[in-house]
């Protein structure tokens, strides 16, 4: 009983070649689910493509990161006394985010000269120093304790026009820091970036990239799932874990796949336009006759779940007359890659 992932090895691997190609000092993202391959896969892949950092999420995923690729490790979770890096990973390897000055002073004071980012606050507001705390922390870093790898700005995704004018400012508040050495940045266009790197040419911008990376070429991806069993109900036929009936007469099928792999459990999609909210409106009423659309395809339709999908398995609903696959066939699913978790990953 499986979800698998499916990838076409050829077509990833060039896809990821060729971002590497186009964006000049990559830094590999690591981090969540891996982007559903998994952080060992990707951290093993990073060090195929012979980047010489990658970014991962938060201290927790450095160890698994850590073991599998040996260039240094950029922590994108600003560094709080509460929340440090295990000691199985060399401090020498790792380079810290820091967004409080009070961070950087408990990190300077600890005698082992840690390597450190200081991030700039965005319009994002999640992370970061204010234009004159970020000042203030320049002097900190330069008056030694650590090793100053440079600062970091955060953008936000998906902004109409890009984010290149906000850069632009930003880059004005890193120059009056003396910061604009090293520039670590996120979600800008390759065109954004070269355009900074036009305006900025003494800079060396780190381009840290994980989506567009990892999952950039959707074609070289597919999921598929088991079809583990199937039984013909009647109209009012009760079934299921809570004793439902179905206003049609058809086949359950039960395939895998359930809410342990993130099946049924929907991660936030950003878009906030009004197509978006009329498929939510248009979700929240088949949900509340029990009628669901799920990801799984049969027959060339999106079916619905028979009822709430289970931990491991999901019950579908084919009407009369539809052409019920086989136990052991394979079911196409559509899924959101980081919210879900495959049983396996199989790459040609």
């Amino acid at each position: 009983m499986s979800l698998v992932l499916n990838v076409d090895g050829d077509r990833w691997r060039a896809h990821l070649r060729a971002i590497a190609e186009k964006r000049s000092g990559l830094v590999p993202v690591i981090k969540g689910n891996g982007y559903g391959f998994g952080l060992g896969r990707l951290a093993r892949k990073a060090g195929w493509l012979g980047v010489d950092v990658v970014a991962v999420g938060t201290p927790s995923e450095l160890s698994e990161v850590a073991n599998r690729y040996d260039g240094d490790l950029l922590v994108l979770t600003p560094w709080r006394s509460f929340d440090l890096p295990p000691e199985s990973v060399p401090a020498a390897r790792l380079i810290h985010t820091v967004d409080r000055i009070e961070d950087l002073r408990d990190l300077a004071a600890s005698g082992d000269r840690p390597r450190v980012v200081l991030e700039l606050m965005t319009s994002m507001k999640r992370h970061g120093f204010t234009p004159r705390g970020l000042r203030e922390a320049a002097a900190v870093a330069r008056a030694g304790g650590v090793r100053l790898e440079g600062s970091s700005v955060h953008l936000p995704l998906g902004r109409a026009g890009g984010n290149l004018a906000e850069a632009e400012t930003l880059m004005t508040e890193l120059v009056a820091a003396g910061l604009a050495t090293t520039v670590w940045v996120s979600h800008l266009g390759v065109e954004e970036v070269a355009r900074l790197e036009q305006h900025y040419p003494e800079v060396t911008f780190r381009q840290r990239v994980g989506t567009e990376l990892w999952l950039g070429d959707r074609g070289a991806l597919a999921v598929r799932a088991h079809v583990l069993d199937s039984h013909p109900v009647e109209r009012g036929e009760v079934f299921g874990y809570r004793g439902r009936t179905l206003p049609r007469t058809g086949t359950i099928v039960i395939v895998s796949g359930g809410t342990a792999h993130g099946i049924g459990l929907e991660a936030p999609t950003g878009d906030s336009g009004a197509k978006a909210r009329v498929s939510a409106l248009a979700r929240g009423g088949l949900d509340a006759v029990g009628l669901a659309k799920s990801p799984f395809t049969l027959g060339g339709k999106a079916r619905y779940f028979a009822e709430p999908p289970h931990m491991q398995a999901s019950m579908l609903f084919l009407p009369a007359g539809t052409n019920v696959p086989e136990i052991g066939e394979t079911v196409e699913v559509r899924v959101r890659y980081t919210a879900t978790y495959f049983d396996e990953v199989e790459i040609s």
